[in-house]
């Protein structure tokens, strides 16, 4: 059974301001939504890491109408808790892909799936075989540390990584991010995650090898930037994800699975937007997740994606998409 939908789509190859007739939709979109479940970067933020207005406002909007909002990302908790201080939400930071659910005001944990650590040793050894540069998040009681060794001279995007992890912090910086003689001498406890980076092909190929090598004892999740050659490859506890960190806030705040709505960009994000009854894909996202059945498109995030998308399934409005 479908429902007619009022509203209009975001499509790709419309070329100017396009308003769609109705559209048969899944009846999912009968429901309302109660829970909204939001991507950082590429997703609510734009390219200089900030939140539009268009985009505040229609957060605001949709909170007002009892919907409750969870940022949903794979930044570490300690990067992601100022947006959620910001923005005054009260529902817990789903940080690090999952693998850590916090309260951004008081810190208290809600979940922790941290890596184990001869898991994360193994990984570390793969990696460094390859000749990935390695970062290490831990510390999921406290803020969260950024624990690193030595990053290649060529691996400028790393390099900019750590110095913007030390500089939005302010005079905190040297806490949140520190570098050590030898990670495979730092972990001797089980870490919140590890990454690599690096160029696309190389971190496929190193994605490859891992799984060859690691199976199931841990989840690889990439975040890809093709137009920047530039992949950051997660390793995470096996039952982390973003679609796993929102399954356990709905349960907590008693939202079925049609009542959710998630928008995302990246790799990342999948389990995520296939969990939620509305899943929403932005329009910079990869072809290869946009073309994914199931999803419905918005536009960029330089283009107000996020608010197109919310006022479009939640506040019920009209869209006029300029794309």
């Amino acid at each position: 059974m479908v429902c007619r939908n009022p509203f209009v789509l975001f499509v790709p190859f419309c070329g100017g301001l396009c308003l769609l007739p109705s559209l048969p939709l899944p009846c999912a979109f009968s429901m309302s939504i109660s829970l909204l479940a939001l991507d950082l970067d590429g997703t609510l933020l734009d390219s200089r890491g900030r939140i539009s207005e268009r985009n505040r406002l229609a957060i605001d909007n949709a909170r007002e109408q009892g919907v409750r909002v969870a940022l949903v990302t794979g930044r570490r908790f300690r990067d992601s808790r100022p947006i959620a201080l910001e923005l005054g939400l009260d529902v817990p930071l789903i940080s690090h892909n999952g693998a850590l659910t916090k309260h951004a005001a008081t810190l208290q944990t809600v979940s922790v799936l941290p890596l184990p650590h001869a898991a994360a040793r193994e990984a570390l050894r793969v990696g460094r075989a390859a000749g990935a540069d390695a970062l290490l998040s831990d510390d999921h009681e406290g803020l969260g540390v950024l624990v690193y060794d030595h990053i290649r001279g060529k691996n400028s995007a790393a390099h900019k990584y750590i110095s913007w992890a030390r500089r939005i912090h302010g005079e905190d910086g040297a806490n949140a991010v520190q570098q050590v003689a030898s990670l495979e001498g730092y972990i001797d406890h089980n870490p919140i995650h590890l990454s690599f980076s690096g160029g696309c092909a190389e971190m496929d190929q190193l994605e490859e090898t891992l799984k060859s090598e690691l199976g199931s004892t841990v989840k690889l999740l990439s975040t890809k930037y093709l137009e920047q050659d530039f992949t950051l490859l997660d390793i995470v506890n096996p039952a982390a994800s973003k679609g796993a960190g929102v399954a356990a806030a709905a349960a907590e705040l008693g939202a079925t699975r049609e009542e959710i709505m998630a928008i995302g960009d990246n790799y990342n994000d999948l389990e995520m937007l296939l969990f939620a009854g509305v899943g929403v894909v932005m329009a910079n996202a990869p072809l290869t997740l946009r073309e994914i059945a199931g999803l419905h498109p918005t536009a960029s995030n330089r283009e107000d994606g996020v608010a197109l998308a919310i006022e479009q399934f939640i506040l019920n409005r009209p869209q006029l998409i300029n794309q």
